[in-house]
């Protein structure tokens, strides 16, 4: 009797010809096999080719996960990681959601360098703080790429801080001369140490400063943990930490530096004894109080002679809330170096930043878990960062005012209809981030979209991810939104920004974003225009010196150099600027 059709077995020789593995075949198989015909066999070949590529798309899709998956409106994104030409790559290919018309659509492979150019080094263990390479696949590519000088110099502090980082023998050999007090013979490494001090916006932007200056002077940057440092920012050098031991001999006396400190330089320069000296300081410290309430010789910190003084010092502890990048372009020493380093002086902390900070995994959760359920599946991104200094309780109705005037004037946002209702809908969406102390003002310009459409069809959410209604610096998830918030302003692709704020100028500077910079009112007034365009994407030194070192005598330094100007919301602050960058803004 013929059977028509037969279940699958191992000991079937039809379906498993050689159960035993040995690769020999009976007579009466070999003749069955020889008789299928040519159909079946073209159907079982067919069927093996559906199988193989099933598993291998299984594998790879299996193959090293991310722990945040990136979601685009109507796409799935994969994630591959290549090596080409010794140069470690990120690969996403994105495939179009498949329906019943669009089957055979091709996949669309898009290459993204999660190494920015050489910025990035390659090594670390990416599981230990996802951000670093994974935050290139929610960022446009950057237009300000690393020059190699910046890369070579990057990459040999890296193997500075290898050696000379805590714990190393040069850094016990240098410790020593700390606690016994002495200076005796020039150090092989010299260290600057970073005191965790001020807000967050203001301890990012200082903490590039002093990294900036270590980089200058060939010294190892040591960063105070703080309270909550370790848990915001992620290592950004390989295999030895930047973080400030805790049995460091010096770190019980943070809280009390000032300009009073025997060891303050400031204080050390009114000493009769040490004015007008040209000779190195023979001490194993120098305290750098770099405050915005520093006095005059405090500031000649940013004097070539003074430098000079600093070199051989081995330990420098800094304490600052300033941004003093600006004024580090007017110390003659390091013009050449910093003109090799940044070509493009207005990208100076847009690359430093992308260098350093990288959120940890608890932070990068809150970035990437917010953006995919509010932000990526709008057609444009819009951030408003709202700081208000008037005392009392908000929102303040001048403020509000000031932000739509802001919004219509510059066709950021659409007008509302207040007559009839828009019959003709437009497709496209605009998701808008609000970040502020406050609720009040993301509530009333949610409720104005909300309740009337806009002129021109299109859909505006509005969303704030947290409102803590005052600033809570030493409290740990406070700084994490904080953090989170920044750096999600920072995604987006138009902004617009509070005067005298950090908060927004490490959100510009980290998007590579020249934002719309709100004025700062007067009298509880809005101020007319409301805003206007940045010059450069850089952060302002708020509280710069006014001296020429030569000439010892007040001078303007926002008109030295072209590439040092005045700040658009600080009139007496410092940016650097692009030559001619202010009148193509």
């Amino acid at each position: 009797m013929k059977r028509l059709r037969r279940n699958p077995d191992e000991s079937d020789p039809e379906t498993n010809p050689d159960p035993d593995g040995e690769g020999s075949f009976s007579k009466d198989q070999h003749e069955r096999k020889c008789g299928l015909s040519s159909m079946k066999m073209m159907g079982f070949f067919v069927v093996a080719l559906m199988v193989v590529s099933v598993v291998f798309s299984v594998s790879i899709v299996l193959q090293d996960p991310p722990s945040d998956g990136v979601l685009e409106s109507g796409k799935n994104v994969r994630f591959l990681d290549v090596m080409e030409s010794s140069k470690e790559e990120q690969v996403l290919e994105v495939q179009p959601q498949k329906g019943p018309v669009d089957d055979d659509a091709p996949s669309i492979e898009v290459r993204k360098d999660k190494l920015l150019g050489g910025l990035l080094a390659a090594g670390f263990d990416e599981t230990s703080c996802v951000s670093r390479y994974q935050s290139v696949l929610y960022r446009k590519e950057s237009q300000h790429k690393p020059s190699p000088y910046l890369i070579s110099r990057l990459r040999s502090y890296e193997a500075l801080h290898k050696r000379c980082g805590p714990y190393t023998e040069s850094y016990n050999k240098t410790l020593e001369k700390l606690k016994t007090g002495h200076h005796l013979e020039s150090t092989d490494c010299n260290y600057l140490v970073w005191i965790s001090f001020s807000g967050l916006g203001n301890r990012i932007l200082t903490l590039a400063s002093a990294f900036l200056y270590a980089l200058l002077t060939n010294r190892v940057l040591l960063v105070d943990p703080g309270t909550d440092m370790v848990d915001l920012f992620c290592e950004p050098f390989p295999e030895v930490s930047w973080f400030l031991p805790l049995d460091f001999p010096l770190k019980n006396q943070f809280g009390s530096f000032d300009q009073k400190s025997p060891h303050c330089y400031g204080r050390m320069l009114k000493n009769s004894s040490f004015a007008n000296s040209s000779k190195s300081i023979l001490a194993p410290f120098v305290y750098l109080h770099l405050v915005h309430d520093y006095d005059d010789q405090d500031k000649l910190f940013f004097c070539d002679e003074d430098q000079t003084s600093l070199r051989e010092v081995p330990w420098l502890i800094m304490k600052t809330d300033n941004y003093f990048v600006p004024s580090l372009f007017l110390i003659p020493t390091f013009e050449q170096e910093l003109s090799n380093l940044f070509p493009r002086k207005e990208a100076v902390f847009h690359l430093l930043g992308r260098y350093i900070f990288h959120p940890t995994n608890p932070v990068w959760g809150l970035i990437t878990r917010y953006y995919q359920a509010y932000l990526a599946k709008a057609d444009e991104r819009i951030g408003i960062q709202i700081r208000v200094f008037d005392t009392g309780t908000g929102p303040f109705q001048h403020v509000l005012d000031q932000i739509i005037a802001c919004t219509l004037k510059e066709n950021l946002l659409p007008d509302i209809s207040m007559e009839k209702p828009i019959i003709n809908q437009s497709q496209k969406s605009k998701a808008v981030l609000v970040t502020s102390l406050s609720g009040g003002y993301f509530e009333r310009l949610r409720d104005m979209y909300w309740e009337h459409p806009t002129v021109t069809g299109e859909v505006i959410g509005f969303y704030q991810p947290s409102h803590e209604e005052y600033q809570q610096t030493e409290k740990q998830f406070h700084n994490r939104k904080a953090w989170a918030e920044m750096y999600l302003l920072s995604l987006t692709d138009v902004l617009i920004t509070s005067s005298w704020s950090t908060f927004g100028y490490v959100a510009q500077s980290l998007g590579g974003l020249k934002p719309w910079i709100l004025y700062k009112p007067e009298n509880r007034t809005a101020p007319d225009p409301p805003c206007g365009r940045v010059m450069s994407m850089e952060p302002c030194f708020h509280a710069p010196p006014f001296y020429d070192c030569k000439a010892k005598r007040g001078i303007d330094t926002g008109a030295v150099v072209p590439h040092v100007r005045h700040c658009e919301d600080m009139s007496w602050g410092l940016k650097l600027v692009d030559n001619g960058s202010e009148l193509k803004a």
